[in-house]
């Protein structure tokens, strides 16, 4: 839901349509700021023009029949006239110290400017102002009156006329609230066609988003279907070509894999055979060995040991053809889980070199044999490459996501540097590269794989290995370390400290018998097939070379 809403916050669509209004709201705004701007311009334009040419032409009308120096009644008059061929706009005559206004009600002093009269006075043309009184526009029109001589010079008469500009003010408001009445529903066109842009662009890419998600999930056969000619065309059609390219490489790798997978197998099963008759062979010089000279009997032991390994090599690699292959089955039952690693030791005489702390009564239902072969490849290589003693804990361990069996093998050696426990499951993998086979070889151990073989068959069962170095151990007195299982740096020995040895630790779940039976009813209704089927268990003590 939080990604959702984010998406519808900050998508694409979201960016559009703001852009889209943004850019509306942008343009009326300015179209109503210049549209105003003009039509308040022209509106007074003509207001001022219609007013000096009215003043000019009345006062030179009354001027004729007027006689200079005028008294007090006379400039009233005179005033009086104007006013009346004016539409009655209150105007104001001067001459010298006489002054004469056409309406004695009207108030005329804080309207006409001092600036205004010494324009009108200095000039030869009509000058006009425009000023607000008591919150009201006006315009104020003055002109100075000339003798009709052909000199034309002035007589000393000047003449003002006051408009009322509250008319056009009120048109111009008229005029700017319809502009803004306006946008209103230029914005809302504008959003709809946002939306029907934004969802022609949208729609393709979120047919390109599906195919996408579907590709990463693994379905290489998803395509985009391709229409017009545009770039979203272009980006379908790369789209459809990259996937193209990587459904043949995967086919390619596929097979190539497969191949190799049946390559191995085949090679193996073939060799069981003529090993099989080496393996006789060698097994009777081994028991002759004793009654022939010591370079011959030290020849039939090596190919007694050889052929041991090279049959434990290929046991190992069809055991690791059947997980790639996923033909690798549990054949589970519930199991004592102690008495399972008390029996896994002792088959392989290693129970006076572990020191074991098993929790008794941990029952689980488990493949007895590939539980046997994590135990043997993980003791195994703790006594191969690590130092005594080595210490085998058992115990059960509470998550969130359910009981789980911890089986902890860890050792007193060296540890494993960081790199080497990043690859210690790989197969074939040698934290020594330069490391050899030697004597510790002879049993016929030492394949390579079973570390791997391991791992694969805790996965099998729902559980992993982890591998860590454990952190410094303390001796009792009987010569059993504490160790614990905290992750830390590998150390080797005779680095400032005493040695800190590496610790493997197998989870797995927790299932008893009742869970089982239940799993398996569960399968049996949902139509799976049947688990019981068993591969080869594998190496029984493999180490990570």
């Amino acid at each position: 839901m939080k990604r959702r809403s984010r998406r519808l916050v900050g998508g694409l669509r979201t960016r559009l349509v703001v852009t889209f209004v943004l850019a509306t709201l942008i343009s009326a705004a300015t179209a109503t700021a210049l549209a105003y701007r003009d039509a308040r311009t022209a509106v007074l334009q003509r207001a001022q023009s219609a007013a000096v040419s009215d003043l000019r032409e009345r006062a030179t009308a009354v001027a004729a029949d007027f006689d200079v120096p005028p008294d007090q009644r006379s400039l009233s008059r005179f005033a009086a006239r104007v006013s009346e061929g004016i539409g009655a706009r209150p105007v104001v005559a001067r001459y010298q110290d006489l002054v004469a206004v056409s309406d004695a009600r009207a108030e005329t002093a804080g309207r006409i400017t001092a600036e205004l009269r010494a324009a009108v006075r200095a000039g030869e043309q009509a000058q006009f102002q425009r000023v607000a009184w008591r919150g009201e526009p006006y315009l104020v029109v003055g002109m100075p009156v000339r003798y009709a001589d052909g000199d034309r010079r002035t007589s000393g008469l000047e003449v003002f006329a006051i408009a009322d500009l509250r008319a056009e003010r009120d048109d111009t408001a008229a005029l700017l609230d319809s502009v803004r009445a306006g946008i209103v529903p230029v914005v809302v066109l504008a959003a709809l066609l946002a939306l029907l842009a934004a969802g022609t662009v949208l729609r393709p890419v979120r047919k390109l988003g599906r195919a996408t998600r579907g590709l990463a999930a693994g379905d290489l056969g998803s395509r985009v279907a391709v229409r017009g000619h545009d770039e979203l065309a272009d980006l379908a059609r790369t789209f459809n070509e990259t996937a193209d390219a990587l459904q043949a490489s995967d086919a390619e790798l596929r097979e190539q894999e497969a191949k190799a997978r049946r390559f191995v197998a085949d090679v193996s099963h073939e060799l069981r055979t003529p090993l099989a008759a080496m393996t006789m062979v060698a097994t009777v010089l081994e028991e002759d060995a004793d009654q022939l000279p010591p370079d011959v009997a030290r020849a039939a032991r090596t190919v007694g040991a050889e052929t041991a390994r090279l049959s434990r090599l290929v046991e190992d690699l069809m055991e690791i053809s059947r997980f790639d292959a996923k033909a690798a089955h549990l054949n589970a039952a519930e199991t004592d889980l102690a008495e399972t690693v008390r029996a896994t030791l002792a088959l392989r005489g290693w129970t006076d070199r572990v020191h074991t702390r098993l929790d008794e009564g941990v029952r689980a239902v488990v493949d007895r044999r590939r539980v046997d072969v994590i135990v043997a490849n993980l003791v195994g290589n703790a006594l191969r490459h690590g130092a005594p003693p080595v210490i085998v804990t058992l115990a059960t361990d509470g998550a969130a996501d359910g009981e789980w069996v911890t089986l902890t093998v860890a050792d007193h050696g060296p540890g494993l540097p960081p790199r080497a426990r990043e690859r210690v499951f790989d197969r074939f993998y040698k934290a020594d590269a330069a490391r050899t086979r030697g004597a510790a070889d002879a049993s016929g151990q030492g394949s390579g794989l079973g570390m791997a073989i391991a791992l694969e068959n805790a996965r099998l069962h729902g559980g992993t290995i982890e591998v860590a170095d454990a952190p410094d151990t303390a001796a009792g007195a009987d010569g059993a370390d504490v160790v614990s299982m905290a992750v830390g740096v590998g150390r080797g020995a005779g680095v400032g400290g005493p040695p800190r040895g590496a610790v493997f630790t197998l989870r797995l779940p927790l299932r008893r018998a009742g869970d089982a039976e239940r799993s398996q009813e569960t399968e049996r209704r949902s139509g799976a097939g049947p688990t019981g089927r068993t591969g080869h268990a594998g190496s029984t003590g493999g180490v990570a070379e």
